[in-house]
């Protein structure tokens, strides 16, 4: 295939991909909310707790920290096609890794369930460092660091901050034209906010998960499931970046 015949397809399954997520939820995802509501309810306040401390401290651990981007190479020269190639490898690795390690913790019950949500989260985390660096994107900036913090978000948020961040996302280069390439993460980002949409979002299928015996065939899967949500948001977060800048370089 010519690059500019798969750049086309790409830009028209970006466009897919944008009508997709900016699509109002509907009447099953409203009736799955209202039963994950239900479901917490009877899950102790200490284990919301310790999973809301955990996915606060190690999504800011790594955006904060170094040692994810200084494994990575960022691939300067190369074509989307060739770039994309090395994604799908990527994914499937990483994919791999998430459900065995969704399967093995969810065969433990409560403890080693709740143990799950910080080890699935630095596997999501690296993920997101390897994709900007297929990419051509330099993690040590840290505005590009906030762009994979963007990123999570519209794989992992309701409605309402899904439609915020995507509208940011679009408008990526009006969004930190005055930003410092050292910029704080923790003056950018309400965490808060983050790891109650996050939270919010895979309640549901990682509650399953606590359950002995049947937590091991819905850790699996939902952790494979939720690798595919992040890797179809990068993929098009990433395109998005570099067929827009291709068709204004002034962005």
């Amino acid at each position: 295939m010519t690059a500019y015949k798969y750049e086309q397809r790409a830009h028209d399954e970006l466009e897919s991909w944008l009508r997709k997520v900016k699509k109002p939820s509907s009447m099953s995802k409203k009736l799955t909310k209202t039963m994950q509501t239900k479901m917490n309810s009877y899950i102790p306040k200490k284990v919301h707790d310790s999973i809301g401390e955990a996915v606060r401290h190690v999504v800011n651990t790594a955006l904060a920290g170094t040692e994810y981007g200084k494994k990575q190479e960022v691939i300067l020269h190369a074509s989307l096609e060739e770039r994309e190639r090395k994604l799908e490898e990527t994914i499937a690795a990483y994919r791999r890794t998430a459900a065995a390690e969704g399967a093995g913790t969810g065969a433990g019950g409560i403890l080693l369930g709740m143990a799950d949500f910080p080890l699935l989260l630095g596997i999501k985390m690296r993920f997101l460092f390897s994709a900007a660096a297929i990419y051509g994107f330099d993690t040590s900036d840290y505005r590009e660091r906030l762009y994979i913090l963007h990123l999570f978000q519209t794989a992992f948020s309701s409605e309402r901050k899904r439609l915020e961040v995507v509208d940011r996302l679009e408008n990526w280069g009006e969004y930190i034209k005055d930003k410092p390439k050292e910029l704080s993460l923790n003056d950018e980002v309400n965490w808060t906010e983050f790891q109650l949409e996050y939270r919010d979002f895979i309640d549901l299928p990682k509650t399953l998960q606590l359950i002995p015996g049947f937590g091991a065939i819905v850790g699996a899967a939902a952790n494979y499931h939720f690798l595919d949500v992040l890797a179809e948001t990068a993929k098009n977060g990433y395109r998005l970046r570099l067929l827009t800048e291709k068709e204004d370089p002034h962005k």
